[in-house]
């Protein structure tokens, strides 16, 4: 079977952290991965890192907030493999701090584009090629802070949060009927480039951290990528709607 007959996967934010994980995980699973984002020089070494590994990989750049951005690409990958069996959309973040009395109409749109509106855009445009794909299924990511609202500051991420686990709810009753499945993944603490500057300013903090983990230890990108490895996988194929939480029981607090 040529590559191009083979499974395909998107993984948007894939140049590094979690999302290059996930990219090299699907990869090792037999997926053409594709990966997006918007550092160009990190996406080509990337691709360079993945080929060398024997993985069949290319590099988008595109802003996942850009609408016709995100529609021209998801479009142009589905027209070249003739379907997209995989869309993981892992690009997200905080997007900054404020409290809501002090918050401009421009931060608050900007986190809810970065984690909200990116994940409609691109489920939207890849609908069409996920009705072709093998085992069809949209992977999105939401946080804790969809349930507890965020911390100081961060109340707009909770938001647009909790705006992905129902949508990622709504697109799986949308899709149900062309066996497209829709599940979410919520990390707890993962040890990334992320909390870099607080691992650097202040690791007595940071190792603190692992004191409210049920588990003892912060996640690994690895341990997202193999929950999203199994529900990419033809053994979930009975599970759409979930949301399943990866944070060595953090959610429940100790």
């Amino acid at each position: 079977m040529s590559k191009l007959n083979g499974k395909v996967a998107v993984v948007t934010g894939a140049t590094g952290g979690i999302g290059f994980e996930v990219a090299k995980r699907l990869g090792t699973d037999g997926y053409t991965v594709i990966l997006n984002g918007i550092d160009d020089d990190a996406g080509a070494k990337r691709v360079t890192e993945l080929t060398a590994q024997g993985i069949t990989a290319e590099y988008r750049s595109f802003d996942v907030t850009s609408e016709e951005a995100v529609t021209s690409n998801i479009k142009a990958i589905g027209e070249k493999y003739s379907k997209i069996d995989v869309l993981v959309n892992n690009a997200g973040g905080l997007g900054g701090r404020s409290r809501f009395e002090d918050m401009t109409t421009e931060f608050y749109r900007n986190v809810m584009a970065l984690n909200l509106d990116s994940v409609f855009f691109t489920s939207r445009a890849a609908i069409p090629f996920l009705k072709s794909g093998e085992h069809p299924s949209i992977i999105n990511y939401t946080s804790n802070a969809g349930w507890t609202a965020g911390g100081p500051g961060a109340g707009i991420y909770g938001t647009s949060k909790a705006g992905v686990h129902a949508i990622t709810r709504a697109l799986a009753k949308d899709l149900a009927e062309y066996g497209i499945r829709v599940n979410a993944v919520s990390p707890g603490t993962i040890d990334t480039p992320f909390h870099a500057q607080i691992k650097a300013t202040k690791p007595e903090v940071f190792a603190s951290w692992a004191n409210n983990i049920m588990l003892g230890r912060l996640g690994q990108p690895e341990d997202v990528a193999g929950v999203i490895s199994f529900l990419a996988s033809k053994d979930a194929s009975f599970i759409t709607a979930e949301t399943i939480q990866i944070g060595g029981g953090q959610a429940l607090g100790i």
